[in-house]
């Protein structure tokens, strides 16, 4: 029996003949598809990718100003599988994890969030709100 393990190939896909065949097809299935359903589509998708696009950047936010995943566990009550649904759909539409993105022109001033929101929760003499 013939040992392959000292002829390692250049990657996991070999010389790569397989993956370039199935991309070359996938593309031109993929250009033609779009030349017809793209104009039908674009009026369907486009009000879908907002409407996630803007929950996507309120998690965003949200997980810089409650510091991250216990935070909103913790201080806000949010579900571990209602956390990683919504770190899902944000790598999904950033390509990246929300604590490595960055909105461009946008800063978050954590410090003063946590102290005006402190500065609220004494004033009213409520603790943080749990959400479902």
């Amino acid at each position: 029996m013939a040992d392959f393990r000292s002829e390692r190939m250049p990657s996991p896909d070999g010389h790569g003949n397989a993956k370039a065949a199935w991309q070359r097809a996938w593309d031109g299935y993929s250009s033609a598809v779009n030349k017809v359903a793209g104009p039908v589509l674009q009026p369907v998708v486009r009000p879908i990718a907002r409407t996630v696009t803007f929950d996507a950047m309120g998690f965003w936010l949200v997980w810089h100003l409650e510091g991250g995943f216990e935070g909103l566990q913790g201080r806000l009550g949010m579900s571990r599988s209602a956390i990683y649904r919504r770190l899902s759909l944000f790598r999904r539409a950033t390509g990246m994890h929300p604590d490595d993105w960055k909105l461009p022109g946008v800063e978050i001033h954590v410090e003063e969030y946590i102290r005006e929101r402190a500065s609220a929760e004494d004033d009213e003499g409520d603790s943080p709100t749990k959400l479902d």
